[in-house]
C-alpha cells in the first residue's frame, strides 16, 4: 500500500460517508443503516464496478483502474470539480506538479521581490507548504506580524489556527480556515510522498481542535479568489480579495498572493491615506 493509494482510499471513504441515499436517487436502500452515508455496494452499483473491487480501492490496495472507471466513481460520489481533479491525480490520471526538493529552500529571484515591493497592497510569495518566503512591507503591517515568530510564524496555515491575533481579528475566520485546510489537503495529495505534510498535520491537530476537525473532513480545494476580512487595530475593517498567481517563472512550487481591496468597502481609501501619512 503506497501513501497515494491510502490517500485515495481515505478520500473516497470520506465522500461516500457524506452522501445519503436520496442524494443519488436511492429510495430505501439496503435496509436499516448503522453508519452514516452510502454503503460501498451502493457506490459500486452506481459506478458499475464490483463491490469487492471498490472495497479494495477504499482500503488502499494495489488495484488497477481505468480513467473511465474513476470518472464513473467520481460521478457516483457527486464530486465537485476540485474533488474530481484530486481523485484523478491520486489515480494517476492527472499531472502532478514538478516540485523539486530544493525549491523549498531556494531564494526567489531579485526581480520578483522588486515587483511585489512596488505594490501598495499586501503581497506575499508562498511555497507549497504554505510558508511565506518573500513579502513586501505592507504584508506584515496589514495582515499579521509573521516576522514576530521566526520558527512557525511564517507558515500561514499554522498561524491561522495558532496565532490569537488572527483568530480574533479575521472576521471570516471559519470560512477562511476551512478553505486553508482544504488547500493544504490538496497539496498533500500532490506531494509525491512528502512526509512533511503528515507530520505537520499531526502536530497542528494536537494543538488545534478546529484544524483537527477540518483535516479529518478530507475536503480539498484548488486555489481561487478568496475573501479575507480583517478588523485591523489601526485601520479598522479591511476587506481584501486574495488573488493568486502560480507557476512563477517556471517554478510550480511558488505562487504569489496579492491582497486586493474589495471595491466599495473603503479599504483602498484607508490604505492610500495610510500610505500618505
Amino acid at each position: 500500500m503506497t501513501q497515494t493509494q491510502n490517500l485515495l482510499g481515505e478520500f473516497l471513504k470520506s465522500r461516500r460517508e457524506r452522501l445519503q441515499p436520496a442524494d443519488v436517487g436511492i429510495s430505501g436502500g439496503y435496509g436499516r443503516r448503522r453508519t452514516p452515508g452510502l454503503r460501498r455496494e451502493e457506490v459500486a452499483e452506481i459506478a458499475n464496478v464490483s463491490t469487492t473491487w471498490y472495497t479494495w480501492l477504499e482500503q488502499g490496495r494495489d488495484v488497477t483502474a481505468s480513467r473511465e472507471v474513476m470518472e464513473n466513481i467520481a460521478r457516483a460520489l457527486l464530486l465537485s470539480p476540485d474533488e474530481k481533479l484530486h481523485v484523478m491525480r491520486l489515480s494517476g490520471f492527472g499531472d502532478l506538479p514538478d516540485w523539486p526538493e530544493q525549491a523549498l529552500s531556494s531564494p526567489i529571484e531579485p526581480g520578483l521581490q522588486k515587483i511585489i515591493d512596488q505594490l501598495l497592497y499586501p503581497a506575499i510569495i508562498v511555497n507549497r507548504r504554505t510558508e511565506i518566503i518573500a513579502w513586501n512591507r505592507q504584508a506584515p503591517r496589514l495582515l499579521y506580524d509573521f516576522l514576530e515568530d521566526p520558527v512557525m510564524g511564517r507558515n500561514m496555515t499554522w498561524s491561522l489556527f495558532m496565532n490569537p491575533y488572527l483568530r480574533d481579528r479575521v472576521l471570516n475566520w471559519e470560512e477562511f480556515a476551512g478553505y486553508s485546510a482544504a488547500i493544504l489537503r490538496s497539496y498533500y495529495g500532490q506531494s509525491k510522498g512528502d512526509a512533511w505534510y503528515e507530520e505537520f498535520a499531526q502536530r497542528l491537530s494536537a494543538k488545534s481542535p478546529e484544524f483537527a476537525a477540518l483535516w479529518d473532513r478530507h475536503d480539498v480545494k484548488e486555489k481561487k479568489s478568496q475573501p479575507f476580512l480583517l478588523n485591523h487595530p489601526d485601520f479598522g475593517a479591511l476587506s481584501f480579495e486574495i488573488n493568486t498567481f502560480g507557476h512563477i517563472n517556471g517554478n510550480e512550487d511558488f505562487h504569489c498572493c496579492v491582497y486586493t481591496p474589495m471595491a466599495g468597502t473603503g479599504t483602498e481609501e484607508k490604505l492610500v491615506k495610510g500610505a500618505a501619512t
